[in-house]
């Protein structure tokens, strides 16, 4: 796990001129408070926090664009801060500067019904939204568990569990406004369903982790509430069994909206945190969307190919109750598996494979579990390939953080081997910095120099996904 420096070492005061004239732009919306700044310089990740000199909270693309160009004026970084929720130190300010709260541009500015299309403010949530939408007979599939800005789901490329059928933040995303180093404000993309005008902006800045621009505002791509939706849960005696069911749903083509996949200690950490009684082996969750009769054949046919591979206890049920309850308590697994060992922190990895190879994957990831001296749960998205490890780890032993760096590393590279990626939803950040030049080589001064280009200084949020 990437560790970086201290913070001390590495900043610099913040000039009282910049202080100064923050002030004078947005008044009591600067704050130098040690509570708020300690809000602002920590994730949800087991890297130690790294506090900004001050938070700013924004309110249009204007006030963005002046900020910009004050602390450029100043040299003095900009990190754009959402939720907080992601899990690798995206918004740990590891050289000082500002943090660019967005929270306050929460706006939802024009919903296309016709169209099927969206725009909001970047500091809307994917929750805001969807409860916004919920007349329209629209919603917005993207799901990372976490109720994320949706600003900061495009600049990390999010997903989540419906990703198996609605895409990622990739696919949705059709266009952004976006603050440039120099303060300029650009748009790209635009409500148009294809374009073949010029270079494709718009999927540079997705995923970029506010490292090139500051995302302002979103327009998305929205999607048909379904007819009907059903969940299902089917237990497992072993995790290769699981991955082989899914694996084998996908290549027939049954279009399932949802499939995740919980090992045995993370079901043991649900049923505690979220007060259930389910059994305490491997499960697959999964959800179908259609017409009635559609999701009543998709259910039955992935029991039938379940049953081939040993499943047991098929349930499904079309009741929202029942649903809402069993995915609440998949969207805890993080937070379940935390208090398996109170006082620890999860460090997450988040490899994703070509599914053909997820069992093969998985199975060697288990050997690597057994071996393992801390309680370490896998879960994850695997109608994509992809799945997460929690590695429990207190965050002041050494030997527990070499130890679950060790075990990142094997599992990185062992899925690069397989064709995979380092990340598949969480992004770079700082965590998985040193797996980017393994599994994009000459690629990454490509990257390098589009990084260099767009901010010269390197002012938006310095020392994540490129090493300059």
């Amino acid at each position: 796990m990437n560790q970086p420096a201290s913070p001390s070492s590495l900043n610099k005061p913040l000039p009282a001129t910049l202080l100064e004239a923050l002030r004078a732009l947005l008044g009591d919306r600067v704050s130098t408070s040690d509570s708020v700044r300690a809000h602002h310089g920590k994730d949800e990740s087991a890297h130690p926090p790294a506090v900004p000199d001050a938070v700013v909270f924004v309110q249009s693309t204007e006030e963005v664009a002046a900020i910009v160009k004050l602390c450029a004026s100043h040299s003095v970084p900009v990190i754009a801060f959402g939720a907080g929720s992601s899990v690798e130190g995206h918004v740990l300010a590891i050289h000082g500067g500002i943090a660019l709260d967005l929270t306050r541009m929460n706006e939802v500015l024009k919903v296309n019904v016709d169209d099927l299309d969206v725009t909001v403010q970047a500091g809307v949530t994917r929750k805001q939204l969807n409860q916004h939408l919920h007349d329209s007979g629209l919603f917005f599939p993207i799901d990372p568990g976490a109720n994320a800005t949706l600003g900061g789901m495009a600049a990390t490329r999010a997903s989540g569990t419906n990703a198996v059928r609605y895409g990622t933040m990739r696919e949705n995303v059709m266009g952004l406004t976006v603050v440039l180093a120099d303060g300029r404000v650009i748009r790209t993309g635009g409500r148009a369903r294809k374009s073949a005008a010029g270079y494709d902006l718009t999927r540079l800045f997705v995923g970029s982790e506010g490292t090139l621009g500051i995302i302002t505002e979103v327009t998305l791509r929205l999607h048909p509430q379904p007819e009907a939706v059903s969940a299902a849960i089917c237990m497992f005696s072993g995790v290769d069994d699981a991955v082989r069911t899914v694996i084998e749903t996908i290549q027939m083509g049954v279009p399932i909206a949802r499939c995740e996949l919980l090992d045995a200690l993370t079901i043991k950490a649900v049923n505690r945190y979220s007060k259930l009684t389910l059994r305490e082996v491997p499960m697959l969750l999964c959800e179908f969307h259609g017409t009635p009769a559609s999701v009543e054949e998709q259910a039955k046919t992935v029991q039938a190919i379940a049953s081939e591979h040993g499943g047991l206890d098929f349930e499904w049920s079309t009741r929202q109750e029942e649903r809402t309850r069993l995915w609440q308590a998949r969207h805890d697994a993080y937070l379940a598996c935390m208090q398996l060992r109170p006082g620890n922190r999860g460090v997450a990895t988040d490899v994703c494979v070509p599914v053909s190879r997820l069992a093969e994957c998985i199975a060697a990831t288990n050997e690597d579990i057994a071996k393992a001296s801390m309680p370490i749960a896998l879960f994850g998205h695997v109608g994509d390939g992809n799945f997460h490890l929690v590695i429990l780890v207190e965050p002041a032993n050494e030997t527990d953080l070499a130890e679950a760096e060790a075990i990142n590393h094997r599992v990185v590279m062992r899925a690069l081997a397989m064709g995979g990626t380092s990340t598949g939803e969480h992004g770079i950040g700082i965590g998985t910095l040193d797996f980017l030049d393994a599994e994009h080589g000459d690629a990454v001064t490509v990257m390098r120099a589009i990084k260099q280009a767009l901010d010269p200084g390197n002012l938006f949020n310095p020392g994540k996904v490129i090493r300059l």
